[in-house]
């Protein structure tokens, strides 16, 4: 299958590292123009010298802003004002007990995880319907269908991501336009890696002996029996944005090694 997308230019939120940095490549193989973005203008520079060293030819550019907060969305669309793809897969997550969780802490999930993609998808799809084409796609989890008891707000932002994807898709139809929710199962981005090298660590094991007790007791439902990759997530990401999935809408689609057991 031959992916082009060299006539479009795609925002990818938190996208300096991890699953959002491997959408961004996977993108810009496509010859996509990639806007990378991160919280740090030092960050979104390593991040696009990386991405121009590993994609030759790579169309990108960066805009530094905290898209956790309607400022940073503000700040952003007036530096990018059109885009025909959009990956929301800024996100933050933090294990603790449900005891432990203040309001704050809710709060500041729900406006990270959920209000960025809110925000920009309120920015960008109006001009996706106007020509008749785009993609808006949502990096949930398959913590949106189990609740991960160890951090129960991280997966409560992750299911209402999967009910904003689904009504938005419900005005594009009819339309070029599509909008889907991508459902990563446990994936070693750097930030989960250096989660499970701090538990290691504080553990006295290996990291490797620490991911697999992590499958086993948590995931004991994975088919895949490991962390999934950075890139094969990002793989059906770009499937997504791409004009061959022109089918594809209002879908929650997994990538999740099996971890859910259901066959809807």
């Amino acid at each position: 299958m031959n992916i082009d997308l060299s006539t479009e230019t795609a925002v990818v939120s938190g996208s300096t590292a991890g699953i959002g940095f491997a959408i961004a490549a996977g993108l810009a193989r496509t010859g996509a123009a990639v806007v990378v973005n991160g919280r740090t203008q030092a960050a979104v520079d390593r991040a696009c010298r990386r991405l121009a060293g590993e994609v030759a030819g790579a169309k990108v550019r960066g805009v530094a802003a905290d898209l956790g907060h309607a400022e940073g969305v503000d700040a952003f669309v007036k530096a990018v004002p059109q885009a025909s793809i959009l990956v929301n897969n800024l996100g933050i997550f933090e294990p603790k007990p449900f005891g432990e969780i203040p309001d704050a802490d809710w709060f500041r999930f729900f406006e990270t995880n959920v209000m960025s993609g809110v925000r920009l998808s309120r920015a960008y799809l109006p001009g996706m319907l106007k020509a008749n084409w785009g993609r808006v796609v949502f990096i949930a989890s398959e913590s949106a269908l189990n609740i991960p008891a160890e951090m129960i707000h991280y997966g409560m932002t992750k299911t209402a991501q999967l009910a904003v994807s689904r009504g938005l898709a419900e005005t594009t139809a009819g339309t070029g336009v599509t909008v889907n929710a991508v459902l990563p199962g446990p994936t070693r981005s750097e930030g989960v890696a250096e989660f499970f090298a701090k538990m290691a660590a504080e553990q006295g094991v290996p990291q490797a002996e620490m991911e697999a007790q992590f499958i086993a007791q948590h995931r004991p439902s994975s088919l895949l029996r490991r962390l999934a990759t950075v890139d094969e997530v990002a793989n059906m990401v770009v499937y997504v944005c791409s004009r061959q999935a022109s089918a594809t809408n209002g879908a929650a689609l997994r990538v999740d090694g099996g971890v859910v057991r259901s066959i809807g």
